[in-house]
């Protein structure tokens, strides 16, 4: 037991050496508010995208589910609603209006990586190059989303039996949301960060991070269950207290994304290291 105490307290060490001396909250901070930006208009043209490949009808018909299973307690099911119709009537101005606070996103992400891998970094253009880099995540948004969107109907319907039932669909959610999550994750580990870890560090420990983030989306879903009354802090003020619930999930969020991201990079160095010094077999 001691043993294998000792064991994770060293790989714990090792997956955080590259962020060790940095401010991760500080950082965490920062991709907080560009996503508080982006994160509208990024879910916006997801949802526009898939329209156009799937129909605005199946669109609604199937974001129904979520709509009707999320719990209303801070208004989230007048939100989703909300901005599921207003993406499935976007036009292309709009979308292309929506495209560059969109694009933010990977302006922050990438900002973050690279104070994180090097932070005496003479990277010029930093900003375009992490918009850039994310923008090819839009092409895949459909098939992504649809995946999550094609479950809802079994998993909301076995999480409504309850008992077993219920928690076989709250699995079958968690399964659905990391398997979505990993690529995009490879994707953002590999080539929005400007360090550029190897594909196969990047996809383990993406994939591993999916999945933490994956129950992490599940627990704010309960979370929005529980009859808080989030206003208090804010001279009863419901809408504030909502807003800064969000922004502190998406504050958590980008600290699980960055604590990724920090073991990806210690990973990819290990395997480096290890392929440099092993010996060559003639």
């Amino acid at each position: 037991m001691g043993e294998a105490w000792r064991r994770t307290k060293r790989i714990t060490r090792a997956a955080f050496r590259p962020v060790r001396g940095r401010d991760l909250s500080l950082h965490a901070a920062a991709i907080t508010f560009y996503g508080a930006i982006a994160v509208v208009p990024v879910a916006l043209l997801a949802i526009w995208l898939t329209t156009l490949v799937a129909g605005a009808d199946r669109v609604r018909r199937l974001t129904s589910y979520a709509v009707e299973a999320l719990p209303d307690a801070i208004g989230a099911p007048h939100a989703v609603a909300a901005l599921v119709e207003a993406g499935v009537g976007l036009t292309p101005w709009l979308a292309l209006a929506a495209v560059l606070p969109a694009s933010l996103y990977g302006e922050g992400l990438r900002r973050a990586f690279v104070s994180v891998a090097a932070p005496r970094s003479d990277e010029h253009l930093i900003g375009w190059r992490g918009r850039l880099l994310l923008l090819p995540l839009l092409a895949p948004a459909p098939a992504l989303l649809l995946a999550i969107l094609l479950a809802l109907p079994t998993t909301t319907g076995l999480v409504r039996q309850g008992g077993w039932a219920g928690a076989l669909g709250v699995v079958l959610s968690f399964l659905a949301v990391w398997l979505v999550l990993t690529p995009v994750l490879l994707w953002v580990f590999r080539v929005v960060g400007r360090a550029s870890p190897d594909w196969l560090s990047a996809l383990l420990v993406g994939s591993f991070t999916a999945a933490n983030l994956s129950g992490f989306l599940h627990g704010f879903v309960l979370f929005a269950s529980l009859p808080l009354d989030l206003g208090v802090p804010f001279g009863g003020l419901d809408e504030v207290g909502a807003a800064v619930a969000v922004l502190l999930w998406l504050y958590v969020f980008h600290v699980i994304v960055l604590a990724g991201y920090s073991a990806t990079l210690a990973l990819s160095g290990w395997r480096d290291r290890r392929r440099r010094t092993a010996p060559v077999t003639s």
